[in-house]
């Protein structure tokens, strides 16, 4: 028992002092109750974003009243910034901020074109406009490969999406096929094998978008044809596609009056699916949907235009040296096309349709010399008009530049475009 008994003080003596300290609010260590705590700070968003798209026949004003937006004159803000209302297409995107706490849209956004952002801010005396510009990275890209089974096949296959999307790539195809548009009929003319070469401008954005612009050279062969494009920038300003030896590559006759251009029968005699027999067709058919603009092929005067039995809406044009083409199946034909009318080259005169002995849309196109018909494939016609002697240094350098990225030999400097 005397054993325990110091043991029994010094217990005793915590225990008192203890009791002491709790009582005085004073004790020896930091409570946990005393420790500071930090709390995570909540930040909620001070806006929510709704998005809604113009529907097809609507005006931006039902959209905005769709979304509650009020005080806004969007006709009178959209002219200050030089944009036309009815300019703007169906289901294009908007996006509305709304605030958090009213519910209210603050702000608007909308992109009319590749090229800039719109922006109405609600201020406190109003709505307040403005553009963003879009900035574009342009740097300069080589495609190369053969053509199969067409040319769109082919540029799918050789550039990937990365380096230009399917858009990009459909519209790399149609401007070459508008550069060529005097020596090619990309629908006929190509053979499998045949390679290509072209050098494009491609744009992109600090978005990830990515986009085609223009055709700076090409160099095809075609059923053993070689023909090469460059384009030059003469000392007036105006951009051009020339030949090697510096001769414009426009000449008297397009090779196609159609765009998107698919070829269901040519020259020669074929099984007419209406009268289910053999007869002489004379001409080309142009599968194309209805409504497909139709070209003048060349410069010329119209001797008829209107109803022409089984070749339906048809306009006839004469042309220099006895040659008249034909038009056929029309949808509709333009207007001011009657005869004794003067019509340019490359200008529509018709739509494509299928009237008359037809059973689906094409264009019936045909090419007679001397009344006779010929494939226009089969005609040589003059060369294009050649630069000014002048002008012929400062092409020759342009060529050269644009045959060693054609040969994949230069690597370009990227452009920041505005």
């Amino acid at each position: 028992m005397r054993r325990s008994f110091p043991k029994f003080l010094l217990a005793l003596g915590v225990l008192g002092a203890a009791t002491v300290f709790m009582v005085e609010g004073r004790w020896p260590w930091q409570r946990l109750s005393d420790v500071p705590t930090t709390l995570p700070i909540v930040v909620s968003d001070p806006y929510r974003v709704v998005s809604d798209t113009l529907h097809s026949g609507e005006t931006v004003s039902a959209l905005l009243a769709r979304q509650g937006v009020t005080g806004l004159d969007f006709v009178l803000l959209a002219r200050s910034l030089r944009l036309d209302p009815r300019s703007l297409r169906a289901e294009l995107p908007f996006s509305f901020h709304r605030d958090a706490v009213t519910d209210q849209p603050t702000r608007i956004e909308f992109r009319p074109d590749g090229d800039q952002r719109l922006r109405f801010i609600r201020t406190s005396s109003g709505w307040e406009g403005e553009s963003v510009p879009i900035r574009w990275l342009t740097d300069t890209i080589r495609v190369a490969g053969s053509i199969d089974n067409s040319l769109y096949e082919s540029v799918d296959r050789v550039v990937s999406e990365a380096t230009l999307d399917a858009g990009a790539r459909q519209a790399l195809v149609h401007e070459l096929a508008n550069v060529n548009a005097w020596s090619v009929d990309f629908s006929r003319d190509p053979q499998p094998g045949d390679p290509f070469s072209v050098v494009v401008e491609r744009m992109r954005n600090a978005e990830g978008e990515v986009r085609f612009g223009r055709v700076l050279a090409s160099d095809l062969t075609i059923n053993g044809r070689q023909l090469q494009a460059f384009r030059y920038v003469n000392a007036d300003g105006k951009p051009g596609y020339y030949d090697a030896e510096g001769k414009a590559l426009k000449r008297e006759f397009l090779a196609a009056p159609v765009e998107f251009r698919y070829i269901t029968s040519g020259v020669g005699r074929r099984f007419h699916p209406i009268f289910k027999t053999m007869r002489a067709h004379n001409g080309i058919d142009y599968s194309a949907t209805t409504g497909t603009p139709v070209h003048a092929a060349s410069n010329g005067t119209v001797t008829r235009a209107g109803w022409a039995g089984g070749c339906g809406n048809m306009v006839e044009l004469k042309h220099r040296n006895n040659i008249v083409t034909r038009y056929c199946h029309l949808s509709r034909i333009s207007g001011g096309i009657r005869a004794g009318a003067r019509v340019m080259q490359g200008e529509v005169i018709g739509r494509v349709g299928t009237t008359g002995n037809s059973t689906a849309p094409h264009l019936h196109y045909e090419f007679r010399v001397n009344g006779t018909p010929r494939d226009p494939r089969a005609m040589k016609f003059d060369a294009g008009e050649p630069l000014a002697p002048a002008e012929r240094p400062a092409f020759q350098a342009e060529r050269s530049t644009l045959l060693q990225l054609l040969d994949g030999g230069t690597e370009p400097t990227p452009l920041l475009v505005d």
